[in-house]
């Protein structure tokens, strides 16, 4: 049942939420306190030696693609309210930032249909990729792993991997035997949205039957930021110190069971996300977000014959998402119903002494309606099915591996319905597309400690039933947004390359990689005003945008490291990152839009004993390369500093975290955000949160 949002004083005020019981019992264990040095912790940045589970299907830990994997108390200092701002910084990831409460992650540039988000490795069906202003239907908070992929994955993920993979995975199916009582409990509070957050879990298992139970909630207030001047229309409003109707509330739980032996498991899960919050460029508007999702999975392994080992997973997911006026009347509604299916083998050892392959079987089915003021596309239907196969071949001092993916792909409008008062979408039509991707990679060692690693690609993708079909006025963008019912596939080729070093104490990882859109599907202005009924107070109309194929560039570097500098008394730790991005669009030559600028982070790291101090300064350039109908994003400067402490809470171990964001008071803004939600949402202000995380 969704909780209302109420307006009163113009904020948004949040009925109560029931408390989750796990917290109180484990926290009232803290008088019997007792430093505990030995609770390992993760470092803040990424876990560089663990196997990135989502790019690499065949078990290796190297990979040539680059990835990133956030796990542990690394993961948990970097949770944040949406999946995007978690991210974000990330080398080479930024955010679509459209307020504190919607934001999905941009990676090398490219969003939306171009990066995948995975939920335990399937579709994560959501209205998030359509508009800016939608959620992704997931809490970080319940979150054990993300796993990012940098560049195209579309050989094991179709198309819409053009520009990178997000999985984040959870132990709702636990994927091996338990045989006791586990659980962990999460509080946290404060931040620039005055944020309250809580979750707690519990699984267990005997004789190979296990399960698992998850609960979270969050409350956050509108957010506090520096003082500046929200412009709207192009017109700046007084100064304020926060981002009017960006509060909002989520709510998730699950149930999962699985039966586990020591060569494989099978199990279902079953979860639901609630998730109310404001839209910070409609003060009226707020959105009530719901998603349930039936997931199951099974996996065998150690197999006699020509089969080393198969994966299966499939689920169902219904979303609903309905956007209300001031009034309580429900304005729009978005519904989907999704299905996808997975089936991967992985061959034997053949006679062919280094080779080692998978092959797989992918289907999904994405039925999408919407009905009110803001639907600006048709009913629509989607169906691919797609065969691939990845291959890799070790040889003395070189590692190659090549792979191919075809698909089918059906998409369907139902075009206006026979009572539509307003006929807009016209008859009912289908496209059929037939994308196919391929990849080349090697990698060979230069010297002790280095390595180089090379990739070619090509990519297709079939366009999204709103590149196809979408006509109406898009209120989070500002324009009226126009499908091309003709528009051909997405087509890029990518050329990477990459050097990776490393020692005792140390490591550093290149990148520098191109990608060629012959056709890229641009949602351009095209210079004509529309005249439409939201436009009565005083606009001539509003700008008509245009799904449209042009030919565009984009090229980068991403660099990261890490060195131990000191392991007497108090361990040192230094890490640092450095990406920059370029995109153009070759048929106006000019910027392609919401490229994140040239990036530096540095950070240290200082633990010893129950202890942990660190801090991190982001640094990012100005934004001037950008298309006509965007403004130039000005440069900031942000310094976070943490510090947590380990203890044995009774039979808990527990890590206590303080974390102060922001300390320079900076004003920031998301050149990764598009204008409408920029210059009325900057980053969060000066800001204090604390942390207790339970595991017992």
């Amino acid at each position: 049942m969704t909780r209302p949002l109420a307006k009163r004083g113009g904020a948004l005020r949040h009925a109560p939420l029931p408390a989750l019981p796990a917290l109180p019992a484990l926290l009232a264990a803290w008088l019997g306190a007792s430093p505990c040095p030995g609770l390992a912790q993760t470092p803040p940045g990424a876990a560089s030696n663990q196997v990135v589970i989502t790019g690499n299907p065949l078990g290796s830990d190297r990979s040539v693609q680059p990835s990133t994997v956030l796990a542990g108390e690394g993961l948990a200092r970097r949770r944040a309210g949406t999946l995007g701002e978690t991210l974000d910084g990330l080398p080479g990831v930024s955010a679509t930032g459209f307020g504190p409460q919607a934001s999905r992650p941009v990676i090398r540039g490219l969003d939306g249909d171009r990066v995948r988000l995975l939920d335990n490795g399937g579709a994560s069906a959501d209205a998030s990729n359509l508009s800016f202003d939608h959620a992704v239907a997931l809490d970080p908070l319940v979150v054990e792993r993300i796993e990012v992929l940098r560049g195209p994955a579309a050989l094991l993920y179709g198309g819409n991997a053009t520009g990178g993979v997000v999985n984040a995975i959870d132990n709702r199916i636990p994927r091996s035997p338990l045989r006791s009582l586990s659980g962990r409990a999460e509080l946290r509070l404060g931040g620039a949205a005055a944020e309250r957050a809580s979750a707690a879990l519990l699984e267990g298992g005997q004789g190979g039957l296990n399960w698992h139970v998850d609960a979270a909630q969050r409350l956050s207030s509108d957010l506090r930021t520096p003082r500046f001047s929200p412009v709207k229309d192009g017109q700046a409003a007084p100064e304020t110190s926060r981002v009017s109707n960006s509060a909002g509330q989520s709510r998730s739980a699950a149930l999962g069971a699985s039966w586990a032996d020591a060569h494989g498991f099978a199990g279902l899960a079953l979860d639901d996300h609630h998730n109310d919050y404001g839209v910070a460029v409609e003060p009226d508007v707020t959105i009530h977000l719901q998603r349930q999702r039936l997931r199951l999975a099974a996996e065998r392994h150690a197999l006699a014959g020509p089969l080393a080992a198969w994966a299966l997973q499939a689920s169902q997911t219904r979303y609903q998402h309905q956007e209300l006026e001031a009034s309580g009347a429900v304005g729009t509604t978005f519904r989907s119903r999704g299905q996808d299916l997975r089936l991967q083998a992985t061959q034997a050892a053949l006679a062919l002494p280094g080779l080692a392959g998978v092959f797989g079987l992918q289907a999904e089915t994405l039925d999408f309606s919407a009905l009110g003021a803001e639907a600006f596309v048709p009913a629509s239907h989607t169906r691919s099915t797609a065969l691939y196969s990845l291959q890799t071949l070790s040889l003395p001092g070189l590692s190659l591996s090549a792979g191919a993916r075809i698909e089918r792909v059906r998409v369907q409008s139902d075009g206006d319905a026979a009572a539509a008062a307003t006929q807009r979408f016209g008859a009912a039509a289908t496209r059929d597309f037939a994308p196919a991707s391929l990849a080349l990679s090697l990698q060979a060692p230069l010297a002790a400690g280095l390595r180089a690693s090379a990739s070619l690609g090509r990519t297709q993708r079939a366009p999204a039933y709103y590149e196809l079909f979408a006509n109406g006025v898009h209120v989070a963008t500002g324009a009226f947004e126009r499908g091309n019912p003709q528009q051909a596939l997405e087509r890029s080729q990518h050329a990477e390359l990459g050097l990776q070093w490393q020692q005792a104490g140390a490591q550093l990882q290149l990148a520098a990689f191109a990608t060629r859109f012959a056709n890229f599907i641009a949602l351009d202005a095209s210079g004509a005003l529309v005249p439409v009924d939201i436009a009565a107070s005083g606009r001539p109309g509003l700008p008509e945008y245009r799904f449209t194929g042009v030919p565009a560039r984009l090229h980068g570097v991403e660099l990261e490291g890490r060195a131990r500098l000191a392991d007497a008394g108090w361990q040192l730790d230094a890490r640092a990152s450095l990406d920059a991005l370029q995109g153009r669009n070759v048929a106006t030559g000019q910027a392609l839009p919401r490229i994140a600028p040239l990036r530096l982070q540095a950070g240290l790291d200082a633990a010893r004993g129950a202890w942990r101090l660190g801090g991190q300064l982001r640094w990012a350039a100005s934004q001037q390369r950008v298309p006509a109908n965007d403004r130039p994003t000005a440069g900031a400067s942000t310094l976070d500093l943490y510090a947590s402490w380990q203890q044995r809470l009774a039979a808990a171990d527990a890590v206590w975290t303080l974390k102060l964001s922001n300390l320079g008071q900076a004003l920031a803004y998301n050149a990764s955000a598009l204008r409408t939600a920029r210059e009325l949402a900057p980053a969060g202000g000066r800001a204090l949160w604390a942390g207790l995380r339970l595991a017992f």
